[in-house]
């Protein structure tokens, strides 16, 4: 073996290691918000799973609230927002603007389902 070649081996299985240590990274769920809708309306987790809600307003500033999994953010035009879920229960958990944004705005809502 070469003079480095011994080195260059040790840290490709070192590094080699470390990857196949690493957690695979959650899934991400986009999830876009104008009047008077979410979409998906319908969001299907798994229990334990770690993901990603990314939230995207485009029209106004919104509200996304989901009480049971104590939830609660702005969703705003300029940004969008990463919310990390990892639920621990399984069951249907509705979810809703809490900003007002016009007539119709009771009915945006959805759910998240959360299967074992």
């Amino acid at each position: 073996m070469g003079r480095y070649a011994w080195l260059a081996a040790l840290l490709l299985g070192l590094t080699a290691a470390a990857a196949k240590d690493q957690a695979p990274q959650p899934r991400v769920i986009a999830i876009s918000a104008k009047k008077f809708e979410f979409t998906p309306s319908e969001i299907k987790l798994k229990k334990g799973e770690p993901v990603i809600l990314e939230l995207t307003a485009l029209d106004r500033t919104h509200g996304f609230k989901v009480p049971d999994l104590g939830i609660r953010v702005d969703v705003t035009t300029s940004a969008v927002v990463r919310v990390p879920v990892t639920p621990l229960k399984a069951g249907t958990f509705d979810f809703s603007c809490d900003v007002f944004c016009g007539m119709g705005h009771e009915d945006m809502t959805g759910q998240i389902v959360v299967e074992e």
